[in-house]
């Protein structure tokens, strides 16, 4: 087998306020002149992907996914073309399988096309290949988190250079075919689960191309489903059509990913491994084996550079709606998902797509989406509060809670810290932005109460917690999930409790009808059957 070639593609609003007011002596006397407002922004989109690619031919892993290293959203396919030839033992001359195609020249290698109900049985010129190699589709491992890889140093969105470690090898720095040559350009042996939490790698030197900077291992998305072709993605209910996993043309052999990559993320594996069948153990002589792993990438305004003409094949008829789809973020115009009474599954559901305060039942229990925290993980709360709970027993009834949840929810909650260092704070204290108990304005001035912002923390537990009041400002406002103050209560006009002090004797809570924000309603042993606590899930799809 040798080190795979690769080609990758380019791609390519600080609020001022001036207001001015002036009060005349006189009974209602009044005039306002010239009341103007700016409101400014000046950003730079930065777009960037690099193709990742960790082979090792000795244990026969391979993994290609794609990173998004930019600050907007991409669209990525992936194409897979393969080539082998034999020689039998006293011949000079290789015979390629397929004929027509040379080893020196990729652009004649046969391109991976899969049947049209199964990606492990390949189809015309393609199907001489099923005999000699296996290729791995997608990613899963029973119990376990998605892989975890090393980010790219090289952040040049102009070099088509692709991250290859191991045996693999970029077709930039080595066009060399002969199963031995060197062409690495990223850190990493290419063996399985090499990249784990907790490693880093110092490029100073540097080691590898790109900046001299040390970067921490980061964690690919998990995949929502396994690799398909797109005649089995047309079949798919309209709310999971758009979702993180890979989506096969098996007309034209181009692979894409079946959602906006946003920046920070990257894919799950397009392919896992490729492994040589026991027939090429009885091959008389000698046998090259290689894989050309051709990447793309584009801003999600540009779909019609993926729907440009293949000289050699035909797009799929669905390849069109299927590029729309994943530009809009959904199949149709309400976002896809069952509605907010239809009790479904976990994997039922595209959290993706799913906008804030978007209500819906799973696995018996209704949650109101939140907030969708990137990576995959996605912040939500119980709609209706667990009632006649106090302060001081608020954590054993969430505790209680989620021990109850069904497996498949379990399974998708992710860690989180286990002891929040929340800091206090007096309602007195307090500057509203907007309406009185709305928004606090000035929690930067109480440090621990700001920072206490609830995110994954992989040396945490998964468990369920309350929200913060820090949280709660941040998810208030237009477009946001509590877009108003009617948004805030819960389910039933719920009372329900924050888990930030106010003082030694009361919590901040959200008001059971008028969604106010309230430091001193209740001391914390008290507690009622108009209200209790919401426990809130950060989940991973």
């Amino acid at each position: 087998m040798t080190p795979e070639k690769k080609n990758q593609r380019r791609l390519r609003n600080l609020a001022l306020l001036s207001l001015l007011l002036l009060l005349v002596g006189g009974t209602f006397a009044f005039q306002a002149f010239n009341q103007r407002a700016i409101n400014d922004r000046l950003r730079e989109n930065i777009p960037g992907g690099r193709v990742h690619d960790y082979y090792n031919r000795d244990t026969e892993n391979k993994d290609v996914f794609v990173e998004n290293y930019g600050n907007v959203p991409l669209m990525a396919r992936i194409r897979l073309s393969e080539f082998m030839e034999k020689r039998s033992a006293g011949d000079t001359d290789f015979t390629p399988i397929v004929g027509g195609t040379i080893r020196d020249q990729v652009n004649t290698w046969t391109v991976m096309r899969p049947s049209e109900t199964n990606l492990n049985t390949r189809v015309g010129d393609s199907a001489a290949f099923n005999t000699y190699a296996n290729l791995t589709f997608g990613w899963t491992r029973s119990g376990q988190d998605a892989p975890w890889f090393m980010p790219t140093f090289n952040r040049d969105n102009q070099d088509l250079m692709t991250a290859s470690a191991g045996h693999a090898r970029d077709w930039l720095t080595s066009t060399a075919t002969d199963g031995v040559t060197d062409g690495a350009t990223h850190p990493g042996d290419g063996t399985d689960a090499y990249w784990s939490s907790g490693d880093s790698f110092d490029n100073s030197g540097p080691v590898w191309p790109g900046e001299e900077v040390t970067h921490d291992a980061a964690q690919n998305l998990q995949q929502d489903r396994a690799p398909m072709t797109i005649s089995q993605w047309a079949a798919l209910p309209n709310n999971l059509k758009v979702g993180n996993f890979w989506v096969i043309d098996h007309q034209t052999g181009w692979a894409y990913w079946a959602n906006q990559l946003q920046a920070g993320e990257t894919t799950s594996y397009l392919l896992d491994a490729a492994q040589m069948t026991a027939a090429t153990d009885n091959i008389p002589g000698e046998y090259y084996y290689g894989i050309h792993v051709d990447g793309q990438l584009i801003s999600p305004d540009r779909i019609n550079d993926f729907l440009a003409a293949d000289p050699d094949y035909t797009h799929h008829a669905d390849l069109s709606d299927f590029l729309t789809a994943v530009q809009n973020g959904s199949i149709d115009n309400n976002w896809g998902n069952p509605g907010p009474n239809d009790d479904v599954q976990p994997d039922q559901i595209n959290f993706s797509i799913m906008a804030p305060g978007t209500i819906f039942t799973m696995a018996g229990e209704q949650y109101r989406y939140l907030e969708n925290q990137g990576g995959g993980n996605h912040l939500i709360i119980l709609n209706n509060p667990i009632r006649h709970v106090s302060f001081n027993t608020q954590n054993d009834h969430i505790n209680t809670w989620y021990d109850s949840l069904e497996s498949v929810v379990q399974a998708r909650v992710q860690r989180v810290s286990d002891n929040f260092v929340t800091g206090s704070v007096a309602p007195e204290d307090i500057v509203w932005q907007g309406q009185e108990n709305w928004i606090p304005d000035n929690l930067n001035n109480f440090p621990e109460v700001a920072s206490d912002v609830t995110q994954v923390d992989n040396s945490g537990t998964p468990r369920a917690f309350a929200l913060s009041l820090a949280d709660v400002t941040r998810l208030s406002g237009p477009g946001r999930a509590f877009s108003n103050l009617e948004q805030r209560p819960g389910a039933n006009h719920g009372w329900w409790l924050l888990r930030t002090p106010s003082s030694a004797n009361n919590p901040w809570v959200v008001h059971r009808s008028s969604g106010h924000l309230l430091g001193d309603a209740m001391p914390m042993w008290n507690s009622t059957g108009n209200g209790g606590t919401r426990p809130a899930l950060i989940v991973r799809q």
